[in-house]
């Protein structure tokens, strides 16, 4: 029988999830993806580039384009001292910087972004006051070689990647699209274990509600009351998750769970409050996305 429309898409023509290789990652595969921090303590307050340029707070950016194609506006722009943004403005601003954080945390390859509260946006010498923006440096050191994709990739199965997607689910990232995701070449030295770095660089659809159709991100009541876990069959854990791509969950376990919980437990109530003020948090707005998050982190770890 054929299926055919929605059915078809939901059920039976869903993408193949399998690995590009023909074995498990090597340990040097696996670092292009993820590596272990280890016992020391990640900056979530400056993120990637704790030492690199940042945004100024009610600086002049002139503006070289401008794109208005996609759910959030973004920028190109130069700042005063000829250095080069992407800026993105809207809901995602604030919700990319803080899950890239805790993203970054966990060992997964981030770039470097910030939040500032007001920019200026200079555009033929006028300059317009804009609201909140997340700013990423155009050198980042890194050279793009295109998307890849979360069904085929040298890591599926593998336990950092399930435990990236059981992240996805904590953090309710709805937009599991492979255009945000993007493969770099570093260039001089290798960074972080690696000279090739895979990177989920989207991450602004996330922090609220999930759902198909523009769900509210940074909406911290739909986060509170979005189930996390809602059933754990033959090894295999069920969630609330109602985005696009259910493929991708349809091999994750409990030993996958936990994994990624055990680190999340990890992060102190320090980083925990860097990361949300690096997004223009407040401190009661931190305290609920912060309990929320421990509410999944102890559902994970409670299972067996």
């Amino acid at each position: 029988m054929l299926l055919t429309g929605a059915v078809c898409a939901m059920v039976a023509c869903a993408p193949a999830v399998k690995p590009t290789g023909t074995g498990a990652p090597t340990a040097t595969q696996l670092a292009e993806l993820w590596i272990d921090p280890g016992s020391g303590v990640r900056n979530l307050r400056d993120g990637v580039a704790d030492e690199g340029p940042k945004p100024v707070v009610d600086g002049r950016y002139e503006i070289l384009a401008r794109d208005t194609a996609g759910f959030s506006i973004t920028y190109r722009v130069r700042d005063e001292h000829r250095r080069e943004w992407h800026v993105k403005i809207g809901p995602e601003a604030q919700t990319e910087v803080v899950a890239s954080r805790i993203v970054w945390a966990l060992g997964y390859h981030q770039l470097p972004s910030h939040f500032i509260e007001r920019w200026i946006a200079v555009d033929h010498a006028k300059g317009q006051l804009i609201g909140g923006g997340r700013f990423r440096p155009d050198d980042t050191g890194l050279q793009s070689r295109g998307t890849w994709s979360w069904q085929r990739n040298p890591f599926v199965g593998s336990r950092p990647y399930n435990g990236l997607l059981v992240l996805m689910m904590i953090l309710n990232s709805s937009d599991l699209k492979n255009v945000n995701n993007e493969m770099y070449d570093v260039v001089g030295e290798a960074r972080e274990g690696a000279r090739r770095w895979y990177v989920v660089k989207d991450l602004g659809a996330s922090l609220g509600e999930t759902g198909r159709m523009d769900p509210r991100r940074g909406y911290v009541e739909g986060f509170e009351r979005e189930p996390f876990i809602t059933g754990v069959s033959e090894r295999h854990v069920s969630f609330g998750f109602r985005g696009r791509h259910q493929e991708l969950l349809q091999h994750i376990g409990v030993d996958d769970v936990r994994w990624t919980c055990e680190r999340l437990r990890r992060v102190s109530d320090d980083q925990w409050n860097d990361a949300f003020h690096a997004g223009g948090y407040t401190d009661e707005q931190t305290a609920r996305f912060v309990a929320r998050i421990r509410q999944k982190i102890d559902e994970g770890l409670a299972l067996r």
